[in-house]
């Protein structure tokens, strides 16, 4: 039985007590760090970016998935807090490398927040650090229609400053009127596209990933592929012509302080995004 059945068997039984302890590691600051996961331009391999991922260890059970408390956060609220924690710690690492770009995931739920704009705004003010070195992904699935509140906090979060990337893209795979209605600045393919070419039986799954590709450079977006694990992979990605490649191959999620000297080991000539 993996970890994350035992975890999901343990909280079912324990009722609400999870929530409260991931509330209280919060309120504490003991048990969530912040990993980052280097992003690569593939024409030289140099670290332009990085993605910040929330990590939570456990008091009693160890490191906890974030597949496990993520959707604990969004159904508790805690998710805002967990963000504003995350990207405070991603703004301090921002003004220690001002060419960076650093990656801070959103959930779809935060976009029902009537001040998102404002308090995302305020954190990064009150660190001192710069909006366009803070790129926020959100998921292909954000729900844009009713009034259209999404899109609209998508836009003035641009004219914060801010970057939108589209994480995940392909899996609902937007076409170009929906890329144009949503308004970002890089897509991230989703990874399984990526896991795929290791066994394709035929060409499609190549094909699929050069029109990705392709979409994004005539829209002038970013693209970035995430997943990448093998020079097989990197060399059909960087032929194809994706900007940035994130994934095992380069380097695994690591702690702020392994990110540091694994940054202090780049050309100092990075090509930013």
């Amino acid at each position: 039985m993996n970890l994350e059945r035992k975890l999901s068997q343990a909280y079912s039984y324990l009722g609400g007590i999870p929530g409260r302890e991931l509330a209280k590691a919060l309120k504490s600051d003991e048990g969530l760090s912040v990993s980052y996961q280097p992003q690569v331009s593939a024409a030289d391999s140099h670290v332009i970016a990085v993605e910040a991922l929330v990590r939570w260890s456990h008091p009693s059970v160890g490191p906890v998935s974030p597949r496990v408390f993520i959707p604990l956060a969004e159904e508790t609220g805690l998710i805002t807090q967990i963000t504003d924690f995350v990207l405070k710690d991603a703004c301090a690492l921002s003004r220690r490398h001002p060419d960076l770009k650093v990656a801070v995931n959103l959930s779809p739920m935060q976009f029902n927040c009537p001040v998102l704009i404002e308090r995302l705004t305020w954190i990064v003010n009150e660190c001192g650090a710069n909006p366009s070195q803070i790129e926020f992904e959100i998921t292909e699935n954000l729900p844009l229609g009713g009034n259209g509140s999404a899109r609209e906090t998508i836009a003035s979060l641009r004219d914060a400053g801010f970057r939108i990337a589209l994480d995940d893209y392909g899996v609902g795979y937007s076409g170009l009127k929906r890329l144009n209605h949503i308004g970002v600045d890089k897509l991230k393919i989703d990874q399984s596209f990526i896991r795929d070419l290791a066994h394709a039986t035929s060409m499609q799954p190549y094909k699929t990933i050069e029109e990705m590709i392709d979409l994004g450079r005539r829209m002038n977006l970013t693209v970035t592929a995430e997943g990448v694990e093998t020079e097989a992979q990197r060399d059909f990605l960087s032929w194809a012509g994706c900007d940035i490649l994130q994934g095992y191959l380069f380097a695994r999620p690591m702690p702020v302080q392994e990110l540091e000297a694994f940054l202090s080991r780049q050309p100092c000539d990075a090509v930013a995004a």
